[in-house]
């Protein structure tokens, strides 16, 4: 791909003149196209879709994808930085002319930076197609570009200011912060903020302030997930807050959707820095009360998380699975101030120190399978008869009775703490010395 810089001539003042008058965006670019005779897209800086001629239909495959998905396709983008047009398009306020990229779709075009204040605001690209256009054609884009810079502005700042009536209203309603439904429903009809009839909310947050950066990697994939799903969200310095809406018929249809957004994140980031990322779910529900609930599950769910080190794959993101998780921190609490011990795991975590056995492992293992052996075995990668001769130790060296339920819960809250909460397991190291 290359591109040049185009040159200047003079061109007649008509159309300009109707332009540099166009109070709308859209007019504008019905005029630009109607001038060139050529397909006309712009988009802002980000490359979303702003406005298109809607009087031409040979737009190209990329032009097309742009239109149906508001934004511009990432591997263009990617390819575009990568030859510079980009880079080129911040500094030169000349037309460049892009090569055509016929693996992709991509026909010859012509694209120019619209500025305002002295900062880009968006693109004008025009497909040129079989016929290039004339030197005074590219005279004609250099001297309206200016124009079209503070419409793009013009445009985002009444975009922005709707987007922030109804940022307003989403914090207003996680904290419980209005008179009356009937008055938030009013309101909300006002700033075209829609209401959905099931939801959860779920929080992203960061593990710590130095990884507060990859929230806008998230923002971005959250951008591109939600074309295709009905969500806002909300952000913080470390958080992003996510109202996920259900389908209206569909029992836990939120949830589901929150599950394909995790996974989605997590194979867009990566193994090692999704595990930066701190994640809760909450309930879904069908009342606009409830939504502060779900916030505040979605937030307990975090704090659980945050309260673990190092977090276990097992643990539930969504408040619904907590569980025992939910009691972990209250039982620390009590079981360190009153220096409580269990005296079977005790002798266990003596007999791996000393005997480089794994009972512990083995056992908190067997407990979180309801004591199924095939599947205990499996997820230890250890043979059936290595669990039953493990299982049979256990039971020689401690009081543990597997018939007892409440046995067996209180020992597989008490291995929570231990596996997930290093400070904890330290205190039963220290224990054996006395």
């Amino acid at each position: 791909m290359t591109f040049n810089l185009l040159g200047k001539v003079r061109i007649p003042m008509e159309v300009k003149e109707l332009i540099l008058q166009a109070e709308d965006i859209h007019k504008a670019t019905e005029l630009i196209s109607s001038k060139l005779k050529k397909p006309v897209i712009i988009e802002n800086k980000n490359f979303e879709l702003i406005a298109y001629s809607s009087s031409f239909d040979d737009f190209d495959q990329t032009q097309q994808k742009t239109i149906l998905s508001k934004k511009c396709p990432l591997f263009i983008i990617d390819r575009l930085k990568k030859e510079g047009i980009v880079q080129s398009l911040e500094t030169k306020p000349h037309p460049i002319r892009v090569d055509p990229i016929e693996e992709l779709g991509f026909q010859q075009r012509v694209v120019i930076g619209a500025k305002h204040l002295g900062h880009t605001m968006g693109y004008v690209w025009i497909q040129e197609s079989n016929e290039m256009l004339a030197e005074e054609d590219l005279e004609f884009l250099e001297e309206i570009t200016s124009h079209l810079g503070k419409l793009i502005y013009d445009q985002f700042m009444k975009v922005n200011a709707k987007e922030g009536r109804k940022e307003e209203l989403l914090w207003q309603l996680i904290h419980h912060e209005y008179g009356s439904e009937s008055q938030f429903r009013h309101d909300a009809s006002l700033a075209k903020l829609q209401i959905p009839d099931r939801f959860s909310i779920m929080v992203f947050s960061v593990t710590a302030p130095q990884y507060k950066f990859m929230l806008e990697h998230l923002e971005d994939i959250v951008n591109r997930f939600r074309a295709n799903q009905h969500m806002y969200y909300l952000k913080t310095e470390f958080q992003m807050i996510l109202f996920i809406e259900g389908r209206k018929e569909k029992h836990m249809s939120s949830r589901d959707i929150a599950r394909d957004l995790i996974d989605e994140v997590k194979f867009e980031t990566g193994e090692e820095e999704f595990y930066h990322y701190l994640i809760g779910v909450g309930k879904e529900y069908t009342k606009l009360y409830y939504m502060r609930k779900s916030f505040l599950e979605a937030l307990e769910v975090i704090e659980t998380a945050n309260f673990i080190s190092p977090r276990p794959e097992t643990m539930p993101r969504e408040f619904a699975k907590l569980g025992l998780y939910r009691y972990l921190a209250a039982l620390y609490e009590k079981n360190s101030s009153e220096d409580y011990y269990s005296e079977d795991l005790l002798l266990l975590i003596r007999n791996d120190m000393n005997k480089q056995t794994e009972l512990l492992l083995t056992l908190e293992a067997y407990l979180a399978n309801n004591g199924k052996g095939k599947q205990t075995a499996q997820e230890l990668f250890i043979h059936p008869n290595t669990l039953n001769y493990r299982i049979k130790q256990i039971q020689e060296m401690t009081n543990i009775d597997f018939s007892d339920f409440n046995m067996k819960a209180y020992l597989y809250t008490e291995l929570l703490l231990l596996n997930n909460v290093d400070s904890y397991y330290e205190r039963y190291k220290s224990a054996l010395q006395k």
